[in-house]
């Protein structure tokens, strides 16, 4: 018995991560299409009817908020699950009281991904919060100010107040696991 691939609509603004991510959606069978902005998502939504959805909560200058209010509109059963790059807890907290399947911290992964999107969150393990390490926190702070002067390190180092080489380094390394 072969079951119909997963569609999933891949909502973000960071061309290089949803390439990547769509190509490993892809290769583990799902039918992916991709959006980088509210306007595309929408016609993405209408045309190709799409059973999940991923969604960046920060979409340039507009709230992926916006967006899950819309696509849930189109399409009420959609199970979407909203992209963090922030750790903001309480956005995210209000993308779940307004429709969202689930909720992840970025880097995400495809496996990580669809593991969320056909898991029930009320069947998550009940373990307590444990608060990401100094050594996360400075990633994730390193990679938004990034993405903030559209990936120029000399303009990053300089808004960071670090030497261009420090933060060269920083950048080579994997990001921390938690």
């Amino acid at each position: 018995m072969n079951a119909a691939p997963l569609r999933l609509l891949l909502v973000d603004d960071d061309a290089v991560y949803v390439e990547r991510l769509a190509r490993s959606l892809r290769g583990m069978g799902c039918d992916v299409a991709t959006a980088s902005d509210i306007p595309g998502a929408i016609r993405s939504a209408q045309e190709f009817h799409p059973q999940t959805a991923v969604l960046d909560l920060k979409l340039g200058a507009t709230s992926g908020l916006d967006c899950l209010r819309e696509l849930k509109q189109i399409v009420p059963e959609l199970r979407v699950l909203m992209l963090t790059g922030y750790g903001s807890i309480s956005t995210a907290m209000e993308a779940v009281r307004d429709g969202a399947w689930d909720y992840l911290t970025k880097p995400a992964d495809a496996e990580q991904i669809l593991h969320a999107l056909l898991t029930d969150p009320r069947q998550k393990e009940t373990a307590s919060f444990q608060p990401p390490s100094l050594e996360r926190l400075e990633w994730e702070h390193i990679q938004r100010v990034l993405t903030d002067h559209g990936g120029n390190i000399t303009q990053t180092a300089e808004a960071l107040g670090i030497h261009r080489r420090s933060l060269q380094r920083k950048l080579q390394k994997y990001p921390p696991d938690h």
